[in-house]
């Protein structure tokens, strides 16, 4: 009796690290059997002919693709608009690059492997909606309040050292005050030189402080009503401001949606304990990973509500009497603040 052998479909798995004018590609198949390596620009035709060769060895299942936030996300995007799965990959280990040497293709071919083996398994950001203008514009609003406390910084210490009439005219004086008062600062009216190059510095500074102060209202009048609108029920939480809830936000994404559940949020934020078990001793110790920002979220939050409301000061004081420290309490409040965050994350 003949029989009829039908070849099966092979599916493709790709992996890419990504760069600022090129992208190098490594195509395996389901089994793990490499296919080629191959490099195209960073941009939309780079990005169609990339596809176009994945498909041409067979259906894409997935793509791992190094640097979804930076160099890789105009090729997350694009790749999530043609309906390919990307998982996000994460620098390869400095062990096995020392024993496998560093290259484009080998990291490529190591994106690949990680997905198509499972290490690597979270879906990237899609960074396709509100939530990544939220982003940008944070970035913006970070820099700004940074270079304006280190202005601020630089102008006490000029003060300190300033020559004595100048320096009792502006000690101690309260920050708005103490701006306003440099601005007004006429170094022409002084014969010293030394006076009127300090009455200069400061009031470059003073003008520079202002400057910012009114970049970070116009940046925070167009973040608020994101955030408002975007996520109501993230805000009604007990301590979540508008700072808090737009970092939370950003760590979340444009699809939270990915993150399959409350522990996997919390191990994101870096506020699940991690297991340090060895023979007869079980405990836990704290996480160091994680999303820094999101962890300084919450405990920022923590924070609010320790100064604010009765029933965490309350829990406080009884964990505290039970032995434990009270960062090891602040710990237990953030996983806490976690767990109710999780639920308030919009869903698209």
């Amino acid at each position: 009796m003949a029989m009829n052998i039908v070849e099966a479909t092979r599916t493709v798995v790709g992996g890419i690290d990504t760069h600022g004018e090129v992208h190098v590609a490594a195509a395996l198949d389901e089994l793990g059997a490499y296919l080629g390596t191959e490099s195209f620009s960073a941009d939309a035709s780079g990005y169609a002919e990339l596809v176009r060769w994945l498909e041409g060895f067979g259906p894409v299942a997935k793509v791992g693709v190094e640097g979804t936030g930076s160099y890789g996300a105009g090729l997350n995007r694009f790749l999530a608009r043609s309906g390919i799965a990307v998982v996000e990959v994460d620098r390869q280990d400095r062990q096995d690059r020392r024993r496998t040497g560093k290259s484009d293709p080998l990291d490529a071919l190591a994106a690949a492997r990680a997905a198509l083996s499972g290490k690597a398994s979270g879906l990237a950001k899609s960074r396709d909606g509100w939530v990544e203008a939220l982003r940008v514009l944070l970035v913006a609003k970070r820099s700004a309040r940074v270079s304006r406390i280190k202005a601020l910084t630089q102008m006490r210490q000029i003060v300190y050292s300033a020559p004595e009439e100048l320096r009792a005219m502006l000690k101690g004086l309260p920050i708005s005050v103490f701006v306003a008062r440099c601005q007004g600062l006429r170094p022409s009216r002084s014969t010293d030189a030394v006076t009127a190059a300090t009455k200069t510095s400061l009031s470059s500074l003073a003008r520079r402080v202002a400057d910012l102060e009114d970049e970070l209202e116009r940046l925070d009048a167009m973040i608020t009503p994101l955030v408002r609108a975007g996520a109501p029920e993230l805000l009604a939480i007990t301590g979540v401001g508008i700072d808090t809830a737009a970092t939370l936000l950003v760590a979340a994404g444009d699809n939270p949606e990915r993150l399959k559940s409350e522990a996997a949020w919390a191990h994101l934020c870096g506020v699940a304990p991690l297991k340090a078990s060895s023979g007869r001793v079980t405990r836990h110790r704290f996480n160091p990973g994680g999303n820094r920002q999101a962890n300084s979220a919450l405990w920022h939050i923590v924070i609010t509500r320790l100064a604010s409301d009765p029933d965490t000061r309350a829990y406080m004081e009884r964990r505290q009497k039970e032995g434990l420290s009270k960062c090891e309490v602040i710990r237990v409040l953030k996983r806490y603040v976690a767990r109710q965050v999780y639920p308030a994350l919009p869903r698209r």
